[in-house]
């Protein structure tokens, strides 16, 4: 059924939402409000039985739903690869555009899922999706999940990937000055963390940019939208406590800036970063707090705020037009980033 909602006509789809919902002055897409009324009133669209290994199955169950029927193309190439982790060897999947039949830019790219859910296989019609409309490589990467791999796993993963991807650029047809790293939500979380340290340490390359989706940049305090938006849209206040107290072993200092990016000095190096919040987030103004931190510390950002939607829309890119049209937009940013 979910599936099926983006294909409907436009009259079709707005009274099948229900009434609008208008919080702040904006209203929420209607495709939102379709996704949302699609869950009939769960009190949580991830975590089940608080348990991560349901939770997992479920959001793997649910993926092929989030392709809605689209087949693979010609337009882009896929092969899977094997990248040096923090301690192991990490899964990725090398996306590649016919358009760019030479030497590409590439993001780096980690999967949302409060560190806890979610994986590549999940995501892969988002690669295939930003690699045919960036008209660049993307790397995606499974990167060491919690509880069973806390905090820093994913950071260090993070940066092992990136550092394995310039190592190997003649290998994959990468320009090694011309990579960003970036992802959604949690996986957004940890490569603005892998970024920071790159740029942070006295020796080792440094990403070209920062594509970051809706980032977690403040574990340590609560910021406004978390009451605003924290039930009813997608990610609830309830489910970002499960996420991070299964992230973080206890004792960890939140305020760590490889934590929350949000805290500590920024880095003369640190890279550009394209930074998009969702309206209707809970995490919304953390992530635009972040902006502001880095632009005031003279790192160039683009922020760009999708004011209708909530938070985790970049799976959703094929339930919708609206959500369709903000993934495209994100990943243009994503082109001229890396060309």
């Amino acid at each position: 059924m979910v599936g099926l909602l983006g294909r409907l006509p436009d009259r079709v789809r707005s009274a099948m939402a229900g009434p609008e919902v208008i919080v702040e002055g904006e209203a929420l897409a209607v495709d939102a409000r379709l996704l949302i009324r699609s869950l009939a009133g769960k009190e949580s669209a991830l975590v089940v039985g608080d348990s991560p290994e349901l939770s997992r199955a479920a959001l793997e169950r649910n993926a092929p739903m989030l392709r809605a029927g689209r087949r693979p193309t010609q337009a882009v190439t896929v092969s899977e690869v094997s990248l040096k982790g923090g301690q192991n060897a990490l899964g990725a999947t090398l996306y590649e555009p016919a358009s760019c039949p030479g030497t590409s830019g590439a993001l780096v790219f980690f999967h949302g899922g409060g560190w806890v859910i979610g994986s590549r296989a999940g995501y892969d019609h988002v690669g295939r999706f930003l690699a045919e409309h960036s008209g660049h490589r993307v790397l995606s990467v499974d990167y060491r999940l919690a509880p069973e791999d806390p905090f820093p796993a994913g950071v260090d993963d993070a940066l092992a990937a990136f550092d394995d991807t310039v190592s190997r650029a003649e290998e994959f047809r990468i320009d090694p000055n011309r990579i960003v790293v970036g992802g959604d939500s949690a996986g957004a979380t940890i490569a603005a963390a892998a970024a920071r340290r790159a740029a942070g340490r006295k020796h080792g390359p440094v990403p070209a940019g920062q594509w970051l989706l809706y980032p977690a940049t403040d574990l340590a305090t609560r910021h406004p939208s978390r009451d605003t938006y924290g039930k009813g849209f997608l990610l609830t206040d309830d489910d970002i406590v499960w996420f991070q107290d299964h992230y973080l072993p206890p004792g960890v200092d939140r305020t760590d800036p490889q934590v929350s990016v949000i805290y500590g000095e920024i880095a003369p190096d640190t890279p550009p970063a394209h930074l998009v919040t969702a309206g209707f987030d809970p995490l919304r103004d953390e992530g635009e707090s972040y902006a502001d931190k880095l632009r005031s510390a003279g790192v160039p950002v683009t922020a760009v705020r999708e004011a209708d939607l909530p938070h985790g829309f970049l799976p959703f890119v094929h339930l919708g037009p609206r959500f369709n049209q903000a993934v495209t937009a994100s990943a243009h940013a994503l082109r001229r980033m890396l060309s």
